[in-house]
Protein backbone atom coordinates (compact mmCIF):
# COMPACT_ATOMS: atom_id res chain seq x y z
CA UNK A 1 0.00 0.00 0.00
CA UNK A 2 1.56 3.56 -1.06
CA UNK A 3 2.22 6.13 1.46
CA UNK A 4 2.99 9.43 0.83
CA UNK A 5 5.34 11.18 2.43
CA UNK A 6 3.78 14.04 4.80
CA UNK A 7 0.46 11.72 5.12
CA UNK A 8 -0.70 11.80 8.58
CA UNK A 9 -3.91 9.16 7.93
CA UNK A 10 -3.74 5.44 9.23
CA UNK A 11 -4.85 1.93 7.37
CA UNK A 12 -3.00 -1.48 6.52
CA UNK A 13 0.13 -1.27 5.52
CA UNK A 14 -0.98 -4.12 2.72
CA UNK A 15 -3.69 -5.86 0.94
CA UNK A 16 -4.65 -9.36 0.09
CA UNK A 17 -6.25 -9.87 -2.92
CA UNK A 18 -7.10 -13.44 -3.97
CA UNK A 19 -9.14 -13.47 -7.64
CA UNK A 20 -9.38 -15.89 -10.72
CA UNK A 21 -6.01 -16.10 -12.30
CA UNK A 22 -7.87 -14.80 -15.49
CA UNK A 23 -9.16 -11.48 -14.08
CA UNK A 24 -8.21 -8.31 -15.58
CA UNK A 25 -7.23 -5.87 -12.50
CA UNK A 26 -5.68 -8.92 -10.41
CA UNK A 27 -3.44 -10.33 -13.57
CA UNK A 28 -2.38 -6.76 -13.73
CA UNK A 29 -2.15 -5.83 -9.67
CA UNK A 30 0.18 -9.71 -9.86
CA UNK A 31 2.65 -8.27 -12.55
CA UNK A 32 3.00 -4.48 -11.89
CA UNK A 33 1.80 -3.68 -8.29
CA UNK A 34 -0.68 -0.74 -7.81
CA UNK A 35 1.63 1.19 -10.16
CA UNK A 36 0.49 -0.71 -13.20
CA UNK A 37 -3.07 -0.34 -12.67
CA UNK A 38 -4.27 3.73 -13.34
CA UNK A 39 -1.51 5.10 -11.47
CA UNK A 40 -2.51 8.99 -12.38
CA UNK A 41 -6.59 7.97 -11.12
CA UNK A 42 -4.93 6.09 -7.91
CA UNK A 43 -3.09 8.96 -6.91
CA UNK A 44 -5.94 12.02 -7.70
CA UNK A 45 -8.55 9.16 -6.05
CA UNK A 46 -6.50 9.34 -2.80
CA UNK A 47 -5.94 12.91 -2.85
CA UNK A 48 -9.61 13.38 -2.94
CA UNK A 49 -9.99 10.99 0.25
CA UNK A 50 -8.26 13.58 1.91
CA UNK A 51 -9.72 16.94 0.53
CA UNK A 52 -13.11 15.90 -0.73
CA UNK A 53 -15.48 17.31 1.60
CA UNK A 54 -17.53 14.50 4.24
CA UNK A 55 -19.85 11.75 2.69
CA UNK A 56 -19.57 8.15 1.23
CA UNK A 57 -17.36 6.64 -1.79
CA UNK A 58 -19.22 5.16 -4.47
CA UNK A 59 -17.43 2.73 -6.83
CA UNK A 60 -19.73 2.31 -9.81
CA UNK A 61 -18.44 -1.00 -12.28
CA UNK A 62 -16.06 -1.87 -9.31
CA UNK A 63 -15.15 -4.84 -10.53
CA UNK A 64 -13.00 -6.95 -7.36
CA UNK A 65 -13.67 -3.74 -5.73
CA UNK A 66 -9.64 -2.51 -5.88
CA UNK A 67 -10.72 1.47 -5.94
CA UNK A 68 -13.40 0.43 -2.59
CA UNK A 69 -10.65 -1.02 -1.09
CA UNK A 70 -8.49 1.24 -1.29
CA UNK A 71 -10.95 4.07 -0.21
CA UNK A 72 -11.58 1.46 3.11
CA UNK A 73 -8.06 1.42 3.57
CA UNK A 74 -7.09 4.78 3.64
CA UNK A 75 -10.20 6.51 5.24
CA UNK A 76 -12.85 6.29 7.41
CA UNK A 77 -15.73 7.20 4.84
CA UNK A 78 -18.59 5.22 3.96
CA UNK A 79 -17.60 2.82 0.79
CA UNK A 80 -20.13 0.88 -1.46
CA UNK A 81 -18.84 -0.90 -4.48
CA UNK A 82 -21.46 -1.91 -7.14
CA UNK A 83 -20.91 -4.49 -9.01
CA UNK A 84 -23.74 -6.49 -11.35
CA UNK A 85 -21.64 -9.76 -12.26
CA UNK A 86 -22.06 -12.26 -9.75
CA UNK A 87 -18.81 -14.20 -10.01
CA UNK A 88 -17.05 -10.51 -9.79
CA UNK A 89 -19.13 -9.45 -6.81
CA UNK A 90 -18.60 -12.10 -5.02
CA UNK A 91 -14.51 -11.57 -5.22
CA UNK A 92 -15.34 -8.23 -4.30
CA UNK A 93 -16.86 -9.63 -1.11
CA UNK A 94 -13.89 -11.80 -0.77
CA UNK A 95 -11.51 -9.12 -0.67
CA UNK A 96 -13.02 -6.89 1.35
CA UNK A 97 -13.77 -9.43 3.70
CA UNK A 98 -10.36 -10.71 3.65
CA UNK A 99 -8.66 -7.60 4.62
CA UNK A 100 -11.43 -6.64 7.36
CA UNK A 101 -12.51 -3.81 5.28
CA UNK A 102 -16.00 -2.06 5.41
CA UNK A 103 -17.11 -2.20 2.14
CA UNK A 104 -20.97 -2.59 1.01
CA UNK A 105 -20.61 -4.83 -2.11
CA UNK A 106 -24.23 -3.61 -4.20
CA UNK A 107 -24.95 -6.59 -6.50
CA UNK A 108 -26.28 -3.90 -8.90
CA UNK A 109 -25.83 -1.90 -12.38
CA UNK A 110 -26.70 2.09 -11.81
CA UNK A 111 -27.86 3.37 -14.73
CA UNK A 112 -30.98 5.97 -15.82
CA UNK A 113 -33.66 3.89 -14.56
CA UNK A 114 -34.73 1.03 -12.29
CA UNK A 115 -35.88 -2.16 -12.75
CA UNK A 116 -33.90 -4.95 -14.84
CA UNK A 117 -31.54 -5.33 -17.98
CA UNK A 118 -29.36 -7.84 -19.51
CA UNK A 119 -25.62 -7.42 -18.65
CA UNK A 120 -23.55 -8.77 -21.51
CA UNK A 121 -20.42 -10.85 -20.58
CA UNK A 122 -17.48 -10.66 -22.54
CA UNK A 123 -15.32 -13.77 -23.50
CA UNK A 124 -12.07 -11.41 -23.52
CA UNK A 125 -11.98 -9.56 -20.06
CA UNK A 126 -14.10 -9.51 -16.43
CA UNK A 127 -13.79 -5.87 -17.30
CA UNK A 128 -15.71 -5.09 -20.64
CA UNK A 129 -18.66 -7.19 -19.14
CA UNK A 130 -21.82 -3.89 -19.52
CA UNK A 131 -25.32 -2.89 -20.10
CA UNK A 132 -24.43 -1.20 -23.23
CA UNK A 133 -25.85 -2.84 -26.82
CA UNK A 134 -23.05 -3.59 -29.11
CA UNK A 135 -21.39 -6.17 -31.77
CA UNK A 136 -19.21 -8.10 -29.62
CA UNK A 137 -18.41 -11.51 -28.97
CA UNK A 138 -20.99 -12.30 -26.01
CA UNK A 139 -20.21 -15.27 -23.11
CA UNK A 140 -23.51 -15.38 -22.38
CA UNK A 141 -26.02 -12.54 -20.60
CA UNK A 142 -27.31 -12.66 -17.12
CA UNK A 143 -30.61 -10.66 -15.93
CA UNK A 144 -29.32 -7.90 -13.27
CA UNK A 145 -31.28 -5.29 -11.52
CA UNK A 146 -30.83 -1.99 -12.34
CA UNK A 147 -31.28 1.50 -10.65
CA UNK A 148 -30.48 4.94 -10.39
CA UNK A 149 -28.02 6.50 -8.91
CA UNK A 150 -30.13 9.02 -6.95
CA UNK A 151 -33.11 6.55 -5.77
CA UNK A 152 -30.55 4.26 -4.46
CA UNK A 153 -28.94 7.13 -2.37
CA UNK A 154 -32.42 8.37 -1.56
CA UNK A 155 -33.14 4.53 0.11
CA UNK A 156 -29.86 3.81 1.32
CA UNK A 157 -29.52 7.37 3.07
CA UNK A 158 -26.27 8.24 2.03
CA UNK A 159 -24.26 11.27 1.37
CA UNK A 160 -22.05 10.62 -2.07
CA UNK A 161 -18.78 13.32 -1.89
CA UNK A 162 -16.41 11.17 -4.34
CA UNK A 163 -18.04 8.91 -7.31
CA UNK A 164 -15.97 6.45 -9.77
CA UNK A 165 -17.44 5.35 -12.92
CA UNK A 166 -16.44 2.83 -15.22
CA UNK A 167 -19.42 0.92 -16.47
CA UNK A 168 -18.22 -0.35 -20.44
CA UNK A 169 -19.70 2.66 -22.18
CA UNK A 170 -22.67 3.38 -20.06
CA UNK A 171 -21.30 6.06 -18.09
CA UNK A 172 -23.58 8.87 -19.27
CA UNK A 173 -26.29 6.48 -18.34
CA UNK A 174 -25.26 6.94 -14.70
CA UNK A 175 -24.17 9.98 -14.80
CA UNK A 176 -28.44 10.63 -16.51
CA UNK A 177 -29.42 8.74 -13.21
CA UNK A 178 -27.48 11.26 -10.79
CA UNK A 179 -28.52 14.18 -11.62
CA UNK A 180 -30.18 14.98 -8.23
CA UNK A 181 -26.88 13.76 -6.97
CA UNK A 182 -25.14 16.01 -8.55
CA UNK A 183 -27.61 19.33 -7.54
CA UNK A 184 -27.71 18.16 -4.08
CA UNK A 185 -24.01 17.00 -3.01
CA UNK A 186 -22.00 17.86 -5.98
CA UNK A 187 -19.33 14.88 -5.58
CA UNK A 188 -16.26 14.76 -7.31
CA UNK A 189 -16.54 12.09 -10.34
CA UNK A 190 -13.72 9.33 -11.29
CA UNK A 191 -14.99 8.32 -14.59
CA UNK A 192 -13.99 6.81 -17.59
CA UNK A 193 -14.64 8.56 -21.27
CA UNK A 194 -14.89 5.81 -24.07
CA UNK A 195 -14.49 7.16 -27.94
CA UNK A 196 -17.45 5.46 -28.90
CA UNK A 197 -20.75 6.08 -28.61
CA UNK A 198 -20.62 9.74 -28.21
CA UNK A 199 -19.91 9.24 -24.76
CA UNK A 200 -18.07 12.51 -24.11
CA UNK A 201 -20.37 14.80 -25.79
CA UNK A 202 -23.30 13.01 -23.92
CA UNK A 203 -21.19 13.51 -20.96
CA UNK A 204 -20.72 17.10 -21.53
CA UNK A 205 -24.64 18.00 -22.23
CA UNK A 206 -25.35 16.65 -18.28
CA UNK A 207 -22.62 17.96 -16.77
CA UNK A 208 -22.41 21.69 -18.14
CA UNK A 209 -25.39 22.56 -16.75
CA UNK A 210 -23.76 21.81 -12.97
CA UNK A 211 -21.28 23.94 -13.95
CA UNK A 212 -18.37 21.34 -13.15
CA UNK A 213 -14.99 21.40 -14.33
CA UNK A 214 -13.37 18.51 -16.21
CA UNK A 215 -9.55 17.33 -16.16
CA UNK A 216 -8.29 13.92 -18.69
CA UNK A 217 -6.07 12.48 -16.11
CA UNK A 218 -3.01 11.52 -18.34
CA UNK A 219 0.41 11.36 -17.55
CA UNK A 220 1.86 13.26 -14.40
CA UNK A 221 -0.38 15.51 -11.97
CA UNK A 222 -1.06 18.25 -11.90
CA UNK A 223 -3.61 18.44 -15.29
CA UNK A 224 -4.86 21.34 -17.18
CA UNK A 225 -8.49 22.30 -17.04
CA UNK A 226 -10.44 21.20 -20.32
CA UNK A 227 -12.71 23.07 -22.56
CA UNK A 228 -14.03 19.91 -24.13
CA UNK A 229 -14.49 16.20 -22.70
CA UNK A 230 -12.80 13.66 -25.78
CA UNK A 231 -13.00 10.07 -25.70
CA UNK A 232 -9.26 9.74 -27.46
CA UNK A 233 -6.10 10.81 -26.32
CA UNK A 234 -2.57 10.37 -26.45
CA UNK A 235 -2.43 7.06 -24.54
CA UNK A 236 -5.32 5.34 -25.78
CA UNK A 237 -5.07 3.13 -22.29
CA UNK A 238 -5.80 6.60 -20.41
CA UNK A 239 -9.31 7.37 -20.32
CA UNK A 240 -10.35 8.14 -16.96
CA UNK A 241 -11.19 12.01 -16.84
CA UNK A 242 -11.93 13.83 -13.06
CA UNK A 243 -15.09 16.02 -13.35
CA UNK A 244 -14.80 18.04 -10.76
CA UNK A 245 -18.14 20.29 -8.57
CA UNK A 246 -15.18 23.34 -8.96
CA UNK A 247 -11.77 24.11 -10.07
CA UNK A 248 -9.01 21.68 -8.40
CA UNK A 249 -6.85 23.85 -5.95
CA UNK A 250 -3.18 23.34 -5.62
CA UNK A 251 -3.14 21.70 -2.63
CA UNK A 252 -5.12 18.40 -3.81
CA UNK A 253 -2.98 18.62 -6.94
CA UNK A 254 -0.01 18.27 -4.54
CA UNK A 255 -1.34 15.49 -2.35
CA UNK A 256 -1.89 13.84 -5.65
CA UNK A 257 1.79 14.30 -7.24
CA UNK A 258 2.99 12.44 -3.58
CA UNK A 259 0.52 9.95 -4.40
CA UNK A 260 1.72 9.43 -7.44
CA UNK A 261 5.50 9.27 -6.46
CA UNK A 262 4.26 7.03 -3.87
CA UNK A 263 2.96 4.56 -6.17
CA UNK A 264 6.07 4.52 -7.72
CA UNK A 265 7.11 2.53 -10.56
CA UNK A 266 5.46 -0.81 -11.88
CA UNK A 267 7.14 -4.21 -10.76
CA UNK A 268 8.44 -5.92 -13.82
CA UNK A 269 7.14 -9.21 -14.34
CA UNK A 270 8.91 -12.61 -13.61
Amino acid sequence: MPRREGWSGTGPPSLTITAPGDYGVARRLHHGGLAAYEPETLACFLAALEHARPGAVLDVGANIGLYSALAAARSSRRVFAFEPAPRVADTAEAVARANGLGVGVERLALSNHSGTAALRLSPVSDTASSLAADNRPLLGRVLVPVESLSHWRERAGAAPSIVKIDTGGTEPDVVAGALEVLRRFRPWIFCEVRPEHGVAERLMALLEPFGYCWYHLCGDPPYPLRAVIVGRGPDPGQRMWLFAPEPVPERVWRAARGWYRALGRPATQG
